[in-house]
This record gives structure tokens, C-alpha cells and sequence, in this order.
């Protein structure tokens, strides 16, 4: 550390960091526009200026920008100078020149960091009375709102939608002395991660369009610490409610997961939480029922005996856990399909015995050579193809390193590195959003990537199996990935789930470990489907066709499915024939589906924003998340309505888990894999009360005054020590408890400041969560030997694989407003060669025969698909229960194609 002297005072400051950026850190206020800790420095707005001083001699001093000087030894500098106070006042003054007096309308009125900053610096009125410089607004799609006469010219907006984030329909657009920061002409942001700009953005140019639909100040917002279900990365969020609606998402920094920023998914796909789709009563074969009378008729089903479970990889622990206690862990089974729990149990396995560390998103930022196997990264993992992004920036800092320039002077480091990127290698079925920053890319079928990946492993070290038949150009991508991932210091081998292929995931292993036996440090990423995949993994239950078998076994037994679709596992006419020897179908989920829908009794269960609990992300961090709004009567936790019922049957005594503390207690006692789990979050009686409320909370009468006119007892919350009130203990709370960031004048996201260690580091008290999975320290793991055959295309056939999409793959964000308008399609995709054998063109109808059954779909021509090779979406209705990847047939229209193949 260095001592640098802040008005005088002494203070430890990180030397390899800038003034503005220690000052923060050390708690100091000092505003500031264009600098963003992700972004760094480029010295744009001048608005961080303070008087630095050769040594305590000089009294006359100079102005220097915060951002764009080195936090050296010895430095010396005053915030507190009357001249650098004054020459922030002047900026000030001059972004006000032109600011519209829209404060009390605009959306980001509260939470504005030019608010903050302006009154900071002491600004009160304006000197400028003449006309403003106006610009017309932008329609950028149904999740951003366009504001441009709020710009002030930061390029904040830019820097990340370009820069950071890899974008290119948003830019700066210059005419004399008029900047327009917008796109070139009206239309939807392409951007995966274009909902950050309402948090990148220090103004209220980029404003969230969906809370405009149902807006509410953030002071009148009672917030809650969150996990984002919509994949299996486990990003931090913080969910805001007003009228016992969930009103917005926004992000909450998490060092080791998302940082400081979300995917759209994450950010819009809230809105599900408000579909009109959504169960807010008992259903009793389909006809809506009072809580009582669901209560004794699942009480009835349930001392009838002979009841099994199907659990959900996207309901929490304690759900899964409250089911697996009812029916007992011998009846619970795995609510995914067999091949999908033949590939999340080896991934378990080889994180858990293997010697390579599963990373975190941020060990993704920082390593310096990468190759993805398989993945579709941006559309199933979207923040970790972000992190990705970043990744590719480390291997050529040694360039700048060697020129002497900091890696937060931003610009000096562009400008020096050019266009050079790290090693960054993609094999997968089809082409990402991720290959302008690739230094190769191979499109193959999962077969052939297994090939690959085993054959890097060989030529990494050559006592891993050999792989035979390859060609001389297989040959030279191979000796440039495996010569590039010795070469690095900290690489990194990411693979999942999505091509459907254990040989994939063996085969990224199978790098990972022959790195760590050639001394490299490697670290292993797998991607998982859903928000507690690995959760529901670790619990080790039945395959779900074990379920299905003992239905048939046992006519009279009764099924349970737990927050889970099974239309979207299987073709729904395997299972409506599945279904049928199920005397009693009860169900607990959050919105109708088609199993709802065949279900005698429903019940209905509390969302993320509505109920507490813990996931497992594909790092194997347990998380825990909390409710932010009080939910209705009828609606309540699933671990509740499956507690309840037990009681209600006889089967236990009213004492069983009176809390969420009671419930983990006894799961972590029960299942060694969790024993770590009480820790994620302190319990209800370890810390004072927290207020989900801000100080400035108002209406809590006004919001009731057609009910009473007095204010209501807040309801009590027995399962955390958050309260739905604005009354607060005087202890911090701890980062796992921490509902929103807020200081005094620090009113902004920006916030998250106060709340760092070191700005851009951990939280102060560490980051939420715990790791369940380690790496083995023992030597015994062994290199897999079953390397797969080359693929061989079909006469006739094309190999179907699942391409995924951000909007649409998933299945609760799909339901949201703002996202259902971004759906695609149901398509089928078709090299442009192959089409034309067939005579398809782009936009026609095709008849594709896969599993038994016909559908007609739009052709998209894909010239990145290999031959022999199709591509279905992932996810899509109708496609949604189609087992991929499998053969298909296909034909024109108009020719002769049944379910079972041409005629």
C-alpha cells in the first residue's frame, strides 16, 4: 500500500489504482461522471478535480483530475481547496446549462446520480436563462426508454454498450457543436446487455421501460436481497416492490458472480412474476378452491399412502429438501429427464473429485487463455459470456504493463493494445454472438467437438487417450489451442450441458486435468440449464423414469411435482400416457401450465420475490434469496404448502419446521453435501432487525386508507431478520441481508461505493454465499477412455441440435411483457447448401419429422451449421418437449412426410 495525504491526513491507498478511485475507497465524497470502477478512467467530464501539491511546502498547488492521476507514494492532494471546489461547481453549473427541469418527472428522479453529485458540489440555482439545446427521442425497444435531453455527455453509454460489452447499433453521433448518444436510427437495441445502460447511465437518458409500465419512485420500494432464476449462473439482484406488486429487478453487486451488471433476462424477466397467467388460488380440478379446503384434500391424498415426488432444478434447496422429507428420498425423484441427469451428476462428480477448481465468474474475467467446448455461451450463460469478453483483454496488458501505463487509464490501454486479443478458442454446433472476440472457431457436431476436446487433452499431455482419423488442418487447431493453454497463466475450460453430450463434458474435464497435470493452474467452468440444477443434483434423487415405472407398478400412487413442467421434459404425448396411472396429480407451482392443467389438485406457490430460500449456481455457490413483498393469503412457500399438508395428513406434528432457520437446519444435518448451507445467511435470531423500507419510504397509510385510515401492523417475516417496515437495528447488515445500497447522499447505484472494501472488491463483508463444491486434493482421478466415433451425416437424416436463445429458451422469462415482444419464432435451421437440395428457401414452410412427431416450420438458413446438421430452438412451444439432439426428416410442404418418415 502506499500513504498518500488526503487534506492533510495520512491514508493507505491500493499505488495501482488512481486518486479518485482511493478516495472513494477510504470513504471520502468526491463527485464524478464519466469514470465507472468497470469502465476506468478517460477523464471526459473533469468533474473529479482536486488541488494536488508537489510536498508540504507547496501552498500554491495545481488542479488535476482524480481519475486520470496515479495514487502514488507521497502524494499529496486537498479535496477541500476552495479552487477545486469552485472549478466543480463550474462543471456543474455548465451540465445544468442544458439540463431540463424535470427532476419531479423524470424516472430516474431519486436515484439520480446527477442529483447526487449536483448537490454535492453545492449547486442550488442555475445562471443560465436562455433557450436549451433539444434533441428527439429514440425508440429502442420494449425493455429501454430513450431520454437523449438528459444527456450530459459522460460516454459512459458507449464506453460499456461498445466497449465492454461488445455492442454496435448504439454510438455517439456528432454534428458541430450537438453530441446524440443514441443508435443510427429508431429500432430495438441488439444488445443482450442493453438494460445496464439504466444503471451505466448517471442521468435519466436510459430509463427502464418496463417499470414505466407500473412506475414507483425507489424511495416508496420495498426491496429484498435476491437470486436471478433465469439460468444457472446465480446472479445478485435486488427485487423492488410497491402495492404488493414486484415493480423492477435492478443488480446487486457480487465481486465473485455478477459484478456490477445483469443480462437483459435477468434484468426484464421479472414480469412473469405478474403474468396473467399466474396461480393465486387452490385449484381442485380446476375450479378455485379457499386454502382450508386444499389443505384437507391434500391431507386426504396424502394419508392415502403409496406418494412419490419429482423435485425441480428450479425450485429452492428447501422445497426440493421439504419434498424429499414428505414422500421420503427413496420415492423423490430428479425432475429432469434421464440424459439430462446422466449429465449433471458427471459434472458433479468431476468438480468434486477431479483436481480442477470450478471458477467463479470473476476467475472467468481474469484468465488469460480460454476455450469453450460446446456452449452457446451469451444465450444460456449470458454474464459469463460477458466476463468472457473481458477475458480476452488480459494477456495483451502485458503490453500496456510493459509501457508503464495503468490498466484503469482506459483509453492509453486501447490505445496501446490496439486490436490484439488473448488466446480464445470456440468449438461449438453452430456460431455465437462470442466469435468476434475468438481466435479460432470450429463448428462441428457434438460428437466431433468431443474429438477435439480429447485430442487437446492428448496433445497437452500424451498420456491422456489418443484420438485417431484426425485430418492435417484438426491437426493444426489442435497444436495452437493445446500450445496456447500451456502457454497461459491462469486458463480456463468452459462446457455444459447444452450439447446434450457427456463425451463434451468429458472431454473439457479431460483438458482441465491434463493442464493441472502439466503444472498450469487450470480452472473448469460448466454452464447448467436452470437456477438450481446442481442444487437439485446434490440431492441425489431416482431418475425420473424410475417415477414413471413405479406409476405403473403402483395404479393407486399418488404424485407430487414440485415447481416443474413435465410437458417441457418430454413429448406431451409420452407424457399424457405417462400421467394416466396417477390416481392423485398434485401440483405446486407459479404459473398455469400444461401439467397444472392435468393436475387434480393445484397448488399455488410463492415466486423468488414472494418466498425465501437457496439455490446452487454452476460455480456450486449456494445463495440464499428473500421475499420483498408480503404475499397474498392463498399463495405461500412450497416448503409451507408440502409442511402443511403433512400436518394436515397426520404424517407430522405442528412443531416441524416452524421456520426457514428450522427447515436448513435439519437439511443440513440430513445431507453431508450441505452442511455448509446454515452459513450462506446468518438465521433470524443471529442479527438485529434489517428494514426492506428506505428511510424515506411513504404512504404506508395512504396505500390502505380505502381499507383503514390507520396505519397497518407491519407483517411480521419468522423467516429472516428482514422486516417489512423502515425500522432498522443499529449493526450493518451483513452482505447476504443487504436489501438495497443506499448512504447518505449517495442516493444512486452508485452506492454500492460505501459498501466495498476497496471500490471494484468485495463487499466488506465478503460476498454472499457459500462454495459447496472444492476440488479434490487427492491424486487418484483417472483420464476417460471412451472417446466417441466421428460423425457421420445420414442419408436422408439431419442431426437435430438445440440452439438456444436469450429471449424464449428459458421458461419463466418468456411470460414477461417487455420479453414475450422479443420471442423468435419457432424455426428450423438448415445449411444454405443442404436447403437448396431441398429446395427450402429462407421463410418457407418445411415439414420436420423428429421423435414420432410432424411440425411445420419456418426454414432459417445458416451457413455455420455443419452438413448433416440441423438446428431447432431450445425451449420454443411447440418444440418445447422435443428431446434433442436426435435424427430428423425432412420434405417440402407438399410432399408425403408422416410421423414416421417419408413415404
Amino acid at each position: 500500500m502506499a500513504t498518500i495525504f488526503i487534506d492533510n491526513a495520512p491514508r493507505q491507498a491500493n499505488p495501482k489504482q488512481n486518486l479518485l478511485h482511493a478516495c472513494l475507497s477510504l470513504g471520502y465524497d468526491l463527485p464524478y461522471f464519466c469514470w465507472h470502477p468497470a469502465l476506468g478512467s478517460v477523464g471526459a467530464c473533469r468533474q473529479c478535480a482536486v488541488k494536488q501539491f508537489r510536498d508540504e511546502r507547496d501552498t500554491a498547488g495545481k488542479l488535476v483530475m482524480a481519475c486520470m492521476t496515479p495514487a502514488g507514494e507521497g502524494t499529496r492532494i486537498s479535496i477541500t481547496d476552495v479552487e477545486a471546489a469552485a472549478f466543480r461547481a463550474a462543471v456543474i453549473q455548465g451540465l445544468m446549462q442544458n439540463h431540463p427541469h424535470d427532476c419531479p418527472v423524470c424516472d430516474e428522479g431519486g436515484e439520480c446520480h446527477l442529483q447526487d453529485m449536483t448537490v454535492m458540489t453545492g449547486h442550488r440555482s442555475r445562471a443560465y436563462s436562455f433557450g436549451k439545446r433539444t434533441f428527439r427521442n429514440q425508440y429502442l425497444g420494449p425493455l429501454v426508454n430513450h431520454e437523449m435531453n438528459r444527456c450530459i455527455q459522460c460516454q459512459r453509454c458507449v464506453r460499456f454498450y461498445r466497449n465492454y460489452a461488445g455492442g454496435h447499433d448504439l454510438n455517439a453521433f456528432r454534428l458541430r457543436d450537438n453530441v446524440y448518444y443514441g443508435r443510427h436510427e429508431d429500432g430495438i437495441l441488439e444488445s443482450e446487455f442493453s438494460g445496464n445502460l439504466v444503471e451505466i447511465c448517471p442521468t435519466g437518458v436510459f430509463t427502464d421501460a418496463t417499470l414505466k409500465r407500473h412506475y414507483t419512485r425507489k424511495w416508496d420500494l420495498q426491496m429484498a436481497p435476491s437470486i436471478c432464476v433465469h439460468c444457472g449462473l446465480g446472479c445478485n439482484t435486488t427485487a423492488g416492490e410497491r402495492y404488493g406488486a414486484l415493480r423492477r429487478v435492478v443488480n446487486r453487486y457480487n465481486h465473485e458472480v455478477n459484478g456490477y451488471f445483469l443480462c437483459d433476462r435477468g434484468r426484464f424477466g421479472y414480469e412473469f412474476v405478474e403474468s396473467s397467467l399466474r396461480i393465486r388460488h387452490p385449484l381442485f380440478n380446476g375450479k378455485a378452491a379457499i386454502k382450508r379446503e386444499a389443505l384437507e384434500r391434500f391431507g386426504s391424498i396424502l394419508s392415502e399412502g403409496n406418494a412419490i415426488g419429482i423435485g425441480s432444478p428450479r425450485a429452492s434447496l428447501e422445497a426440493n429438501f421439504a419434498l424429499r422429507t414428505l414422500v421420503g428420498s427413496d420415492r423423490f425423484f430428479a425432475g429432469v429427464l434421464d440424459e439430462d441427469l446422466q449429465l449433471l451428476s458427471p459434472m458433479l462428480r468431476i468438480l468434486r473429485e477431479g483436481p480442477a477448481r470450478s471458477a467463479s465468474l470473476d476467475d472467468v474475467e481474469h484468465s488469460d487463455a480460454v476455450f469453450v467446448l460446446g456452449e452457446d455461451v451469451i444465450n444460456i450463460a449470458p454474464v459469463m459470456a460477458l466476463r468472457l469478453r473481458q477475458s480476452v483483454r488480459q494477456a495483451p496488458m502485458r503490453i500496456a504493463a510493459g509501457l508503464h501505463i495503468p490498466e484503469w487509464l482506459d483509453d492509453a490501454v486501447r490505445e496501446a493494445v490496439q486490436d490484439a486479443k488473448g488466446p480464445f478458442f470456440i468449438a461449438s454446433p453452430y456460431a455465437t454472438k462470442l466469435d468476434d472476440i475468438a481466435t479460432t472457431t470450429h463448428r462441428a457436431a457434438p460428437d466431433d467437438l468431443a474429438r477435439l476436446g480429447f485430442a487437446v487433452a492428448h496433445a497437452i499431455d500424451d498420456t491422456a487417450p489418443k484420438v485417431t482419423g484426425l485430418s492435417p488442418e484438426w491437426d493444426t487447431m489442435i497444436a495452437a489451442i493445446s500450445a496456447a493453454l500451456l502457454g497461459a497463466q491462469r486458463p480456463l475450460i468452459v462446457s455444459g450441458a447444452s450439447c446434450r453430450s457427456r463425451s463434451v463434458i468429458e472431454a473439457a474435464a479431460q483438458i482441465a486435468w491434463a493442464l493441472r497435470k502439466a503444472g498450469r493452474p487450470a480452472n473448469l467452468s460448466f454452464t447448467t440449464p436452470e437456477c438450481n440444477s446442481f442444487g437439485l443434483s446434490l440431492m441425489e434423487p431416482r431418475a425420473l423414469s424410475e417415477a414413471f415405472q413405479s406409476i405403473q407398478n403402483e395404479p393407486t400412487s399418488t404424485l407430487i411435482v414440485l415447481e416443474n413442467d413435465l410437458f417441457r421434459r418430454a413429448p406431451a404425448s409420452e407424457m399424457t400416457a405417462q400421467l394416466r396411472g396417477v390416481q392423485h396429480l398434485v401440483v405446486l407451482d407459479h404459473l398455469v401450465n400444461a401439467t397444472t392443467e392435468a393436475a387434480e389438485l393445484v397448488l399455488p406457490a410463492g415466486t423468488f420475490a414472494e418466498s425465501d430460500g437457496t439455490l446452487v449456481n454452476s460455480e456450486g455457490r449456494a445463495q440464499r434469496f428473500f421475499q420483498a413483498l408480503d404475499h397474498s393469503a392463498d399463495v405461500q412457500e412450497s416448503w409451507r404448502w408440502l409442511r402443511e399438508g403433512s400436518v394436515a395428513a397426520g404424517l407430522n406434528n405442528e412443531a416441524q419446521w416452524q421456520s426457514l432457520d428450522d427447515l436448513i437446519t435439519a437439511m443440513a444435518a440430513e445431507i453431508p453435501a450441505f452442511r455448509a448451507i446454515p452459513a450462506v445467511a446468518p438465521s433470524r435470531s443471529a442479527v438485529g432487525k434489517i428494514a426492506r423500507e428506505p428511510n424515506r419510504y411513504s404512504g404506508r397509510t395512504a396505500m390502505f386508507a380505502n381499507i383503514s385510515v390507520h396505519e397497518p401492523k407491519p407483517v411480521d417475516d419468522p423467516d429472516s431478520a428482514l422486516a417489512f417496515s423502515m425500522e432498522s437495528g443499529p449493526e450493518a447488515a451483513p452482505s447476504s441481508l443487504i436489501p438495497f445500497f443506499w448512504a447518505p447522499g449517495w442516493n444512486s447505484i452508485q452506492a454500492v461505493n460505501k459498501f466495498q472494501g476497496e471500490v471494484g472488491g468485495p463487499l466488506r463483508s465478503g460476498d454472499p454465499g457459500v462454495r459447496l463444491i472444492e476440488p479434490s486434493q487427492e491424486s487418484g482421478w483417472q483420464y476417460f477412455t471412451a472417446i466417441p466415433p466421428q460423425f457421420k451425416a445420414q442419408p436422408g437424416e439431419w442431426l437435430l441440435v438445440p440452439i438456444f436463445h436469450i429471449f424464449g429458451s428459458e421458461e419463466l422469462s418468456r411470460h414477461a411483457q417487455g420479453i414475450a415482444q422479443l420471442l423468435p419464432r419457432p424455426y428450423v435451421a438448415l445449411n444454405p447448401v443442404e436447403a437448396s437440395l431441398l429446395g427450402a428457401k429462407a421463410g418457407e414452410q418445411i415439414k420436420v419429422v423428429v421423435e414420432g412427431a410432424l411440425f411445420e416450420l419456418e426454414v432459417a438458413l445458416r451457413a455455420d451449421l455443419p452438413r448433416g446438421v440441423a438446428g431447432l430452438p431450445t425451449g420454443l412451444p411447440p418444440l418445447d418437449g422435443v428431446m434433442l439432439p436426435a435424427f430428423c426428416k425432412l420434405a417440402p410442404t407438399g410432399a408425403e412426410l408422416s410421423a414416421r418418415g417419408a413415404s
